[in-house]
Order: structure tokens, then C-alpha cells, then sequence
């Protein structure tokens, strides 16, 4: 094994003895919260960032920032987002940024007036801080983590650098799962999202970024695991993800995951030569063969509760009313706002307001699309116009990078389910932008490079 290696299988189980700690003593965890914040920026001053180091730190907290509110260490609820902010910009200070990424410098100035409107509307029994930073913190950091990647030319061995710093942190916190509860039999007893099995916090999110851990170490195992220790290291990691991802009883993290794993799978396949595609085929039937294995397992430890959640049924088998968990009714009074106030909208953070007042309902957003038309009226609709299209926009020119629509896909599948409430949506849309450069001084050909990224 290689020395990079070698480091690999250390930090690994050195987030497994994190999660340890941690759990025996949280406070700990508020210790490092605050200790690795202050490491990252004078890693990133030393080096000024000339390898792109503030992408492995905003990776790092992009992990980190739900398993720290799981463990109550996070000194703010937006702590995650607020901190990845910070470093992009010292990456800008540095770095500067591409004169293309201009349109999300137009993304963020459509932001403002929906906040100096909610400034005006929101009640005087709201808090009128949190309510605005709750919900536009999100927006606000992908725009400023978009303005750093915008085609920003980054080398293939530092994006799989990115995807491990992002990974580690949820080693640590399915450690902290497994021994939150250590018998999901014994604490499954309906067919609802279960926050016994989600560590007690948001079984949403924690599902979102399990699932998102799931892609990252199954997108290592093709890539980065090029012994049989690492093999199996990276696949034992895919099959713990799946799992504690799947008994938290949140379907749409988990069902991302999946998606974003085929897409790859298929994106692979389309760049690559006649032995890569054997390749990728053999491993799509492995990892199909193990995905059933795991289903199966689960099944047996939820008595078979698993099945009927994913079938939309109760504890009895019964068909639920509603395929969604009730988010249909969230979606219809926000498309009801956007349409009573198309221009500016409602304001940020008094769709929330407008709906308890109006149906008794007392939720915020789950759906990041019809929050934007609802609170920032036509303005959020160019905005999402502005998501959408560039992304998309520069796959099509450059296919070879293999990334890019698997990210754009995680973004547009999460914002769905879980809107922008923690910082992994915003910030691996921004690695969507980013241009991975594949040459390298032995292999100038790209299509041969490509082969070689398959090459399981």
C-alpha cells in the first residue's frame, strides 16, 4: 500500500474513534467544532490556497454540519453553511474567481428584495433573524460557493480529495447511530420517518447526507480503492451508509443516493471503451446483488415495517392517503402565494406565516423550488432559471466531466425533499461547475483517460 493509502485507512478509523468519543462526550465535539474551524483557516492561509485547499475544508463542514447539530455541538443552527461561506470567500481572496461566475453574482442581488421585504412583512412575534436566515442561508451559500467553482480547473486526484473530506464526517456519525441505537428492531414500530434511528435528530436530513455518503464511498470504490483492502473498505462503507440510511425510515435521501449511483453508472458507461464498459457492467451487478442482500437484512430487522414504508402503507398495510408525507399540501399554498404575488413575492421566511394563518398549518418548506417562487415571486423564478440551465449548459459542452450531472442531479432531487436546510445540497451543486482536468503527463488523451477513471 501506498503511503496515501496507508493515511486513507488512518483517517477512516479515525473518525470511527470520533464517533466513539463524541457520543461519550459530546462536549468534546463542541471543542473540535470551534478546533478544526480555526485549523482550517490557518491550513488555508499557510498554503494560500494554491491547491484549492478551502474546497477540502467547505467539503469537511459540509459533512460535519449535520452529524454537529446531531450531537448538539453546533454553536449555530446554519453553523455548517455560514463556515463554507467563509472559506469560499478566503478561496476568492486568494484565488480570485471566473468572470463567467457573474451570474450568480445576479443569483444572489435576486435574493435581496425578498428579504427587505420580509424585514416589513413578518409579524412582530417573529424572530425576524432567524426567520430570514433559516431560509435564505441556503440560497446564499450556494451562490457564494458557485461564484469560487464556476469553471474553476481542478485536477481529477483533487476531486476525489474533496469527495473523501466530505465522507469522513459521516464515518463518524454512523458510529454515532449504531450506538444511539444499537437494535433497530427494538425501536421500529411504525411505518413514520423514525428519529430513534436518526441519532434523535431530522431523520430527512440525516437520510440526505447517508445518502450522499453512500454515492461518495461507492464513487471511491470505482475510482480510488485500486488495492483489495480498499476495496473492501470503501464497500463495507456503501453498505453501512445504505443501511442506517434506509432504517431511518426518510425515503429521499436514500432514494438520491441510489439515483445519483446509477446515473454515474450510466455516465461512466457512455465515455468509456469496450473493457471499461465490462467492467462497469460487472460491477452493476455486484453492487445490485449486494443492494438486495442489504434490503433483505433491513426487512428482517424492521419486520418487514421497511417494505410498507416504501410502499406507502401503514403498520398494517394499509394505503396512505398521501404519497408524499403531506408535502403536497406545503407545495399547493406556496404555488397559491406565487400566484397571488407574482412579482416580488411574499417575502422570506412569511410563506410559513401566510400558511398557518390560512389552513392551521404550522410547517416551514420542504420544497426549495416553490419556497423561491412563493417568498421571491418572479425574481426566484429567474434564479431557478439561472440554477438550472448553467449546469446543465456545460455538461453538455464537456461530457467528460463525470460529476457534473450526478451533482446537478443530488441538488435538484434533495431541494425536492428536504429544501435547503443544511449545507450538502448548496455546496455539491457548486462542484457541478467545477472543470476536472483529466490529463496528466503520461496519457494527454482524454478519451483514454476516461477508460482509465473506469477502470474498476
Amino acid at each position: 500500500m501506498t503511503k496515501k493509502e496507508q493515511f486513507y485507512l488512518f483517517i477512516v478509523l479515525l473518525h470511527v474513534g470520533m464517533g466513539f468519543l463524541f457520543f461519550f462526550l459530546p462536549f468534546i465535539g463542541k471543542i473540535y467544532g470551534v478546533g478544526v474551524f480555526i485549523f482550517g483557516l490557518l491550513y488555508v492561509i499557510n498554503t494560500q490556497n494554491r491547491n484549492n485547499e478551502v474546497l477540502l475544508m467547505a467539503a469537511y463542514f459540509t459533512g460535519i454540519d449535520v452529524y454537529l447539530k446531531m450531537i448538539d455541538a453546533a454553536f449555530l443552527n446554519e453553523y455548517g453553511k455560514y463556515t463554507v461561506m467563509i472559506f469560499m470567500v478566503i478561496g476568492m481572496f486568494y484565488k480570485g474567481f471566473s468572470k463567467g461566475a457573474f451570474l450568480y453574482v445576479v443569483f444572489l442581488a435576486l435574493l435581496l428584495p425578498g428579504i427587505f421585504i420580509a424585514t416589513e412583512s413578518l409579524s412582530l412575534d417573529a424572530n425576524i433573524r432567524k426567520a430570514i436566515a433559516f431560509n435564505i442561508t441556503g440560497p446564499a451559500c450556494l451562490g457564494v460557493c458557485a461564484i469560487y467553482t464556476f469553471q474553476r480547473s481542478i485536477s481529477f486526484e483533487r476531486i476525489k480529495d474533496v469527495l473523501t473530506m466530505l465522507m469522513l464526517p459521516l464515518v463518524a456519525m454512523v458510529v454515532n447511530l449504531i450506538l444511539f441505537t444499537p437494535s433497530v428492531r427494538d425501536v421500529v414500530t411504525s411505518t413514520q420517518s423514525n428519529f430513534a434511528t436518526s441519532g434523535g435528530f431530522g431523520p430527512n436530513q440525516v437520510a440526505t447526507v447517508l445518502g450522499l455518503g453512500m454515492f461518495f464511498a461507492f464513487a471511491k470504490l470505482l475510482l480510488d480503492a485500486p488495492t483489495k483492502k480498499l476495496q473492501i473498505i470503501n464497500g463495507i462503507l456503501v453498505l453501512v451508509f445504505a443501511f442506517r440510511g434506509i432504517v431511518t425510515f426518510s425515503r429521499g435521501g436514500v432514494l438520491t443516493g441510489l439515483i445519483m449511483m446509477v446515473l454515474f453508472l450510466v455516465v461512466l458507461y457512455r465515455i468509456v471503451g469496450l473493457k471499461g464498459r465490462g467492467k462497469i457492467l460487472v460491477t452493476t451487478g455486484i453492487a445490485a446483488f449486494a443492494g438486495l442482500l442489504i434490503w433483505g437484512y433491513t426487512s428482517i430487522q424492521t419486520g418487514g415495517l421497511i417494505d410498507k414504508r416504501y410502499a406507502n402503507e401503514d403498520a398494517r398495510g394499509r394505503k396512505k392517503e398521501s404519497a408524499l408525507s403531506g408535502r403536497e399540501t406545503l407545495i399547493a399554498t406556496e404555488l397559491n402565494m406565487f400566484l397571488n404575488n407574482p412579482y416580488l413575492g411574499v417575502g422570506v421566511g412569511k410563506n410559513k406565516e401566510i400558511r398557518e394563518q390560512k389552513t392551521g398549518i404550522e410547517a416551514a418548506s420542504h420544497n426549495e423550488i416553490t419556497r423561491m417562487l412563493a417568498e421571491h415571486g418572479s425574481l426566484g423564478l429567474a434564479g431557478l432559471l439561472i440554477l438550472f440551465i448553467t449546469p446543465i449548459a456545460l455538461y453538455l459542452g464537456n461530457r467528460y466531466q463525470i460529476f457534473a450531472l450526478v451533482f446537478m442531479v443530488f441538488w435538484l432531487l434533495t431541494i425536492n425533499h428536504a429544501a435547503m436546510r443544511i449545507a450538502a445540497p448548496a455546496f455539491v451543486y457548486s462542484l457541478a461547475l467545477l472543470k476536472v482536468n483529466f490529463s496528466s503527463p503520461n496519457n494527454t488523451d482524454e478519451d483514454e483517460t476516461a477508460e482509465e477513471v473506469a477502470a474498476v
